[in-house]
């Protein structure tokens, strides 16, 4: 007699101990009321709507481009702001929310482990929520600074862009009477 072992065939991932069946997963799970399923937030909200990037590497580094792509970064960082905002403010709703549900369960007597469990969610929320608000101030400083960015530029080379961009005639490219 062999002891053989049963293996999954390769590639494929066996289920995790105590997993939820695939029909059952399907079911909503009711809310801490029992009044029906939680809603859940539509996940399009926090995905970018746009296809390309707010300010592209092009190589174009003509004064007005700079200008562009500067203002297109940082108002696309304002933007971030806003929705990276909103995102911190659900995860500490939804980690309270799950924080609540635990003291509920705790209260009906419910097994330790889903109580461990949902306070483990909550928890980890909570964190997800800070390191989210970090992030938010992070994208601010970096949207100052890239304002700080396209005011300096604009000091430094403005009357240099009117200069050239008013005469009739081609200059030079930069480095034409730079001597070897």
């Amino acid at each position: 007699m062999s002891s053989e072992v049963d293996h999954p065939p390769t590639g494929a991932v066996p289920a995790p101990t105590g997993a939820v069946p695939a029909s059952a997963a399907a079911v909503p799970a009711p809310s801490a009321a029992g009044l029906g399923p939680v809603r859940q937030a539509p996940a399009a909200v926090l995905v970018r709507q746009t296809g390309r990037a707010p300010a592209p590497t092009d190589g174009d580094n003509r004064y007005k481009a700079v200008q562009h792509k500067l203002k297109a970064f940082s108002g696309a960082l304002d933007a971030s702001t806003g929705r990276l905002e909103a995102l911190r403010r659900r995860m500490r709703a939804t980690a309270d929310r799950a924080s609540t549900l635990a003291g509920h369960a705790a209260d009906a007597h419910v097994d330790g482990v889903l109580v461990e469990m949902t306070n483990a969610v909550a928890a980890a929320l909570d964190g997800a929520a800070l390191a989210t608000g970090r992030l938010h101030e992070s994208a601010q400083a970096v949207s100052a600074d890239t304002t700080e960015t396209q005011r300096t530029h604009a000091r430094m080379y403005e009357a240099l862009d009117q200069i050239r961009s008013g005469r009739k005639h081609r200059t030079p490219k930069p480095g034409f009477f730079a001597r070897n």
